[in-house]
Order: structure tokens, then C-alpha cells, then sequence
């Protein structure tokens, strides 16, 4: 949590190595390797995923096409066997009742036309299919009504194991009553200035960030 500007997003991007941003120093280790040694993909297939405010569209691409090279790059990289088309969909078919989508989302071309519930569900079956350790979901209950809101906390919620880690960010509460947190991190120009339990959030919600920044 942060005030706009505070560098969360910033922070994320730079994890999983977009391409607008150059690091000048320190290292950043996952699983004991450092991320900045390697390419995007690279962190992708090690595990990290990202779930982005405005995900882009991608026409001519399928849902199922792109999740199926996905996944299959994903089960190389682990030294599994790649799924051929059958054997794929009796994988993801179940997945769609965690994210509360038809069957026939899986045909639309990838965040074409969708509503904005329907691109944070879709980052989210995303995350559910490739079983990432450690998922950066960056204001995922942007835009969301209650119902959508409720459906993609649920599937979250689904999702966590005592072997995967999820890092949220978001401005509001709400999210945080219904995914609840271990710890919540409060940014500040670039830094994490102040780390409690969900109880930070309430001090926000009465006092405002003047509050953390004062204490």
C-alpha cells in the first residue's frame, strides 16, 4: 500500500523486468537465483507472474492457444511433459469455475473486448494455470463491482498454498477483508517505511498515510 506516485507499481514492473526500466544497482533473489540476471521469460518459467492494472490485448490469439504454449513452456522448463490439446482442456476446464467464466471465454481473443471484470478474471485463470510461486497482483479490485470483486478474491484465495506467496497492491480495505494478509507493507517514495498486520489498513482508512508518514 502507498500513495500514487510511492513506487509500488515501479517496484513490480522492475521484478518481473519490464523493458522501460534499467536497474543500476543491487540484486533481487528468487529461489536463490537473481532475477536481474535473467530475461522476463526467463523469471516467467522460474515461477514469477504478473497480473498488470490495464492488461493489453492481444488480437488474433485465443485464450486457450496462449494459455496452452504458456503452460507447456512452463512444464518444459520444470522437465515435465508437454499436454497436447485434449489432455489440456480437461486441465483447464475445471479452472474456469474458479474464475466464474464459461467455456466460451476460452475461444475470445486474449483481453479483446473484454470488460474489466472480465480482464482481471482472465489474469487470474492465467495465474491458476501456470501454479506461479510467487504472484504480483497490482490493484487487481481496480474497476470491479462487488460480484466481480467477490469472484476473483475467491479464486485467490483458491490458489494459495503453503508453498506459493502472492504480493497485492491496492489502495482499499475491501480487498483486504476478503484476501486476507500476513503482512502489509506501507511504500513510500521508493522505500517500505512502516510493516504491520491487516491493522495498518484500518489506521489508513480513519487517519490517512499523513499517519505512517508522521510515525
Amino acid at each position: 500500500m502507498g500513495k500514487n506516485g510511492s513506487g509500488k507499481s515501479t517496484f513490480s514492473k522492475v521484478l518481473v523486468g519490464h523493458p522501460d526500466y534499467e536497474v543500476t544497482g543491487g540484486d533481487v533473489v528468487f529461489k536463490g537465483e537473481n532475477l536481474l540476471d535473467m530475461e522476463p521469460e526467463e523469471r516467467s518459467l522460474a515461477g514469477l507472474f504478473m497480473s498488470f492494472q490495464s492488461p493489453v490485448e492481444i488480437p488474433g490469439v485465443n485464450n486457450i492457444d496462449f494459455l496452452h504454449m504458456a503452460y507447456n513452456a512452463r512444464r518444459k522448463k520444470l522437465g515435465e511433459p508437454e499436454l497436447g490439446p485434449l489432455e489440456f482442456y480437461a486441465y483447464i476446464y475445471p479452472k474456469l469455475d474458479l474464475v466464474n467464466m464459461k467455456t466460451d471465454f476460452l475461444n475470445r481473443n486474449v483481453n479483446e473486448g473484454f470488460s474489466g471484470g472480465e480482464r482481471k478474471r482472465n489474469e487470474i485463470l492465467q495465474l491458476a494455470v501456470l501454479g506461479a510461486d510467487l504472484a504480483i497482483l497490482d490493484e487487481i479490485d481496480s474497476g470491479l463491482d462487488v460480484d466481480a470483486l467477490q469472484d476473483v478474491a475467491k479464486a485467490v484465495n483458491g490458489l494459495l498454498t503453503p508453498t506459493n506467496s502472492v504480493l497485492m497492491i491496492t489502495h482499499y480495505r475491501r480487498l483486504l477483508e476478503v484476501i486476507k494478509p500476513t503482512f502489509i507493507h506501507i511504500m513510500e517514495n521508493g522505500r517500505i517505511i512502516k510493516t504491520g498486520d491487516s491493522s495498518l489498513a484500518e489506521v489508513l482508512e480513519e487517519k490517512g498515510y499523513t499517519a505512517i508518514s508522521a510515525a
